[in-house]
């Protein structure tokens, strides 16, 4: 099944005005974004949970660190080089993006229990132990953490799953990434 990469002039109504504010956020429309805009409520939310998950307590670290731990795990052939390059922009250290990309240890061990938690999450639906709950807790996150890896979580399914439906093409800029 094809999905429509919609633009600014073809996509619903409800949608226009949304990729016309990724238009100018990135100087090009994410094919991610193109794709979702056949469904104008599922964009919408999509971007309110990345702009509110940027909002977080995480830096531009950890923010990477929980992306990329998903999009791995996830195997999203798209967003595993978006954020990638995004990460460069963000001016993120390459032995992190490196680390989290070819599934080696993180150069921190707070990174390295924010990798683990995350991964934790994703593969027992939610659930985390006791040890690695303390194990979290220990190196240095609040409780309020957690919520907010399950606020990027959220994103990162909704993006990831729409990718492996739609195979949306890698955007130019990201392809040096894949």
């Amino acid at each position: 099944m094809k999905f429509e990469l919609y633009t600014k002039d073809n996509a619903p109504e409800d949608s226009k005005p949304l990729l016309e504010d990724s238009l100018k956020a990135f100087g090009f429309v994410p094919n991610l974004h193109g794709v979702m805009a056949e469904v104008p409520g599922m964009l919408s939310t999509y971007k309110d949970l990345h702009n509110a998950f940027q909002a977080t307590s995480f830096n531009a670290e950890e923010l990477t660190v929980v992306w990329q731990t998903i999009n791995v795990e996830h195997e999203c052939h798209y967003c595993v080089p978006a954020h990638t390059g995004i990460a460069h922009m963000m001016k993120v250290d390459s032995a992190i993006i490196d680390a989290l990309v070819n599934k080696i240890e993180l150069p921190t061990k707070k990174l390295q229990v924010l990798h683990e938690t995350t991964l934790a999450l994703v593969r027992n639906r939610g659930h985390l132990s006791e040890l690695e709950l303390v194990a979290f807790l220990e190196a240095g996150y609040e409780k309020r953490n957690l919520l907010e890896i399950v606020l990027g979580l959220t994103q990162k399914v909704m993006s990831n799953y729409v990718n492996h439906l739609a195979e949306t093409p890698v955007d130019e800029p990201f392809l040096p990434y894949v």
